[in-house]
């Protein structure tokens, strides 16, 4: 489906159709919002039904609804990772305008690397992110026992339980266990770019592709990831309520207590951080990595377009229809192709029906290579050229009249052609 999405929307309005999408489905948020919030409502009524000791069919309804609000809250968080998907590929498109280049090429090695490392961090990031579940869950079993060994009368109700250490617990957890995932997520792509340029030099190219492969192996990786996590992790609490509801299995009607709810319990505790945590971080993980891409991408655009030749070793800022654009480059005393003559490395060609030092000209540069001094003097008179512009002319020859150079080929070796 974000495959057919994708494809389709791009065929029919480009990227602008791709980030019209993406806006689309956020336009869902506020229904996102209440398909989220139904789930974690039901299964606190089913803890106050519990502790104010309801009759049983009142946990029975609860959990029924709670596993209702597990299925929605699958399907809101599929509709929040899609839009995440179709964000990161605006991004991304961004990305590859700012840099210059055309495409990833994976069949460079360094790409293909990265390429692998970016579908490495999803996988990365949710091992931490359920690591520190279990971490901060543990040190709460640790504190919960304390408070019964240390406060008499609890379970009587005549002792007071410490509430307040016990979301402690938790926020401390949630802060400092974030940090390394947090940091990973932001320095990843600022070291490939370190790496590249320690190993690369000032390849902007190939270091941009690198970072591309990184920031599309986080993408492609981090929708799976969290597709699946989303959907396991409901499927695996449900599977607990229903044993604790009582299910048949093989014609044997199976019970709360019995050996297989005693293992969808102990896959509902993997089932809570896929579907709570690692999930729904996927679509914070994505997002950040393309947004941390676009804002290095200016430093690497920088050099991409020298890398490109785009006008005869011009350094071009943007192309025009594929071809030079004078008025956009930074170096004009060396840029010699227009938007009608786009050069091809060919230092004759680089005058062709042209500009030179980023003006509009009439001469052809490239005749006037294979003529006299008078002979170029007599084609600018007919083509009407002006007197700066027939001045530029005659300066290519020298007092004799002969075509400056080395003689071989007729190549001009003044300033604004010598570089090429």
């Amino acid at each position: 489906m974000f495959a057919a999405a994708i494809w389709s929307t791009y065929a029919l309005a480009g990227f602008y159709g791709v980030a019209l999408a993406a806006s689309a489905m956020m336009a869902t948020t506020a229904m996102q919002l209440a398909i989220d919030a139904f789930g974690p409502i039901s299964d606190n009524a089913g803890g106050i039904a519990e502790m104010s000791e309801l009759p049983k069919e009142v946990r029975q309804r609860t959990d029924i609804l709670d596993s209702v609000g597990n299925t929605t809250a699958a399907t809101g968080k599929g509709f929040a990772i899609a839009s995440a998907a179709l964000t990161s590929l605006a991004l991304f498109a961004a990305y590859v305008t700012f840099t210059g280049i055309d495409g990833i090429n994976i069949f460079k090695a360094p790409v293909l690397a990265m390429l692998f490392v970016g579908g490495m961090i999803p996988v990365v990031f949710s091992a931490l992110a359920m690591n520190s579940v279990g971490k901060a869950a543990m040190d709460m079993v640790y504190e919960v026992r304390r408070q019964f060994k240390e406060i008499p009368g609890i379970m009587e109700g005549t002792g007071k339980p410490e509430y307040g250490k016990c979301v402690e617990i938790s926020t401390k957890a949630a802060l400092r266990e974030m940090m390394l995932p947090g940091v990973m997520t932001i320095g990843f792509p600022i070291a490939i770019v370190l790496l590249g340029k320690l190993v690369y030099g000032d390849n902007n190219q190939l270091i941009a592709e690198m970072l591309g492969g990184y920031m599309a192996g986080v993408t492609v990786s981090g929708v799976l990831w969290a597709v699946f996590q989303n959907n396991a992790g409901g499927a695996w609490d449900n599977a607990k309520k229903s044993f604790e509801a009582g299910v048949e299995i093989n014609g044997e009607m199976t019970y709360k207590g019995s050996d297989a709810h005693k293992a969808a319990v102990t896959g509902d505790t993997v089932g809570d951080p896929f579907k709570d945590t690692s999930g729904p971080s996927m679509n914070i993980l994505i997002k950040l990595t393309c947004l941390i891409g676009l804002v290095i991408a200016p430093i690497l655009g920088s050099g991409a377009a020298s890398e490109k030749e785009a006008g005869c070793g011009t350094k071009c800022e943007m192309k025009h229809e594929g071809k030079c654009d004078p008025s956009t480059c930074k170096d004009k005393e060396n840029c010699h192709s227009a938007q009608s003559g786009h050069c091809k490395g060919d230092k004759k060609e680089c005058h062709s029906e042209a500009s030179c030092h980023g003006k509009e000209m009439k001469c052809d540069m490239s005749k006037c290579s294979k003529m006299t001094k008078d002979e170029c003097a007599k084609m600018c008179d007919e083509k009407g050229c002006s007197a700066e512009e027939k001045a530029m002319c005659m300066s290519h020859y020298d007092e004799n009249g002969i075509r400056r150079g080395e003689g071989k080929g007729g190549e001009c070796k003044k300033d604004c052609c010598k570089k090429h």
